[in-house]
């Protein structure tokens, strides 16, 4: 195939997020009143169908195996189809039993493609753009989020459309952008060849400390931040759609900016920036009483998840680019293994104190303060962390 000039890694890359968010913005947006209205689903369900939905997290180490057989961009596309089939299928299996299997088929598209993006965004970006399009492809994720939640507004309140027909559209619109991009796209060679083996070195220990403290981050956001909102203070159904389409304006206008500002920087710095904001935004949530400040903590609350790009570009410089594909996979289980207990261990809190829920994620906001003041002014291979003489390796204080 003769290249044309917008055959680029780039606008791949933002394709296949576009992909990915019609797909699994339109299962989101639908889930709860669907398996409410469809499948009559209690508390119990829910919590099961959820659980299934995050076994594809733990398993995303399998990828690398997968990457013996098949190509990463060819993953990437097989794993595209496999999100588009099981979100285009969800609405004629209102049932437990289908919904359980079409969200673990759906789950494991998402997860192994999100495993893959990683890997494939870190060889084909420069260390000197990685930060600008890790944040543009944010802003590309978020515009396509607002454009799902627009035709599902229209969709319902104008057209009356089935859930079975949204499912469908927003499934099918991303098995047909996987034909599109593996029919118009040659294959982007990496520059230095993948390691197909499970990978897990010491001097990227602070990349996976990162990692985990992420993702026990993100479910303080996830689940209790957005639980908060209808208990505490009445949400309604589109009170919480308004916020979404809020969150998704501030990211498409600002997350571009955002990952320009962590390339002039620094991770160091941005991250430091991030985990502060995060201190102060759980403490508030501990103990805010206004329905507005709440909502004005949630965008702020997912502003700062934008920062988090910082800890992709940071194991970028510090990697071995041959370790790229094995421990996308690596990281991508760890990022999973709070989703495990801090759902439950924390619910069990929130029982007795809901305020001391976000006083704890107060207390892992700190942790990861200090552990990304670890990290070197100027990261890289050799320059891993600042405390050398634990890790026995050269550093920097920046």
């Amino acid at each position: 195939m003769l290249k044309k000039s917008w055959q680029t890694p780039t606008n791949l890359l933002f394709i296949m997020s576009v992909a990915m968010t019609f797909a699994f913005a339109t299962w989101m947006a639908l889930l709860n009143n669907f398996v409410i209205e469809r499948a009559y689903f209690t508390g119990k369900e829910i919590g099961i169908l959820q659980s299934i939905r995050e076994i594809p997290g733990f398993l995303a180490f399998t990828a690398v195996f997968l990457l013996l057989v098949v190509k990463e961009q060819a993953f990437a596309y097989i794993s595209l189809a496999l999100l588009g089939v099981g979100v285009a299928i969800s609405g004629y299996f209102p049932s437990a039993v289908g919904l359980y299997l079409t969200t673990f088929l759906m789950s494991v598209g998402f997860h192994y493609y999100e495993t893959v993006k990683q890997s494939l965004s870190l060889q084909w970006l420069s260390i000197e753009e990685a930060p600008s399009v890790l944040g543009k492809l944010i802003a590309v994720s978020s515009l396509a989020s607002l454009i799902v939640y627009a035709f599902l507004w229209i969709a319902q309140s104008y057209f009356f459309f089935s859930y079975e027909t949204i499912y469908l559209l927003g499934g099918g619109s991303c098995l047909c952008l996987s034909l599109i991009m593996w029919l118009g796209f040659p294959s982007f060679k990496s520059v230095t060849p993948q390691r197909k083996h499970l990978i897990l070195r010491k001097r990227y220990w602070l990349y996976y400390a990162l990692t985990f403290m992420g993702g026990a981050r993100r479910q303080i956001f996830t689940v209790f931040a957005g639980f908060l909102m209808v208990e505490k203070f009445g949400y309604s159904v589109s009170n919480i759609a308004a916020l979404f389409l809020i969150n998704h304006l501030f990211n498409w206008g600002f997350a571009g900016k955002i990952g320009h500002i962590v390339g002039k920087i620094g991770e160091r710095r941005a991250l430091t920036f991030e985990y502060c904001g995060l201190f102060l935004v759980f403490t508030a949530y501990a103990f805010v009483d206004n329905a507005v400040w709440a909502g004005v903590l949630y965008i702020l609350d997912h502003l700062f998840f934008s920062l988090a790009i910082a800890i992709k570009t940071y194991f970028q410089k510090i990697a071995d680019p041959a370790d790229m594909a094995s421990t996308a996979g690596v990281a991508f289980t760890i990022n999973h293994i709070a989703a495990v207990f801090i759902p439950v261990s924390f619910g069990l809190v929130w029982l007795v104190s809901p305020a001391m829920v976000f006083l704890m994620g107060s207390g892992m906001a700190l942790l990861s303060l200090l552990l990304a003041r670890n990290i070197p002014s100027k990261p890289e291979a050799g320059n891993e962390v600042v405390r050398r003489s634990l890790w026995h390796t050269k550093g920097s204080v920046g």
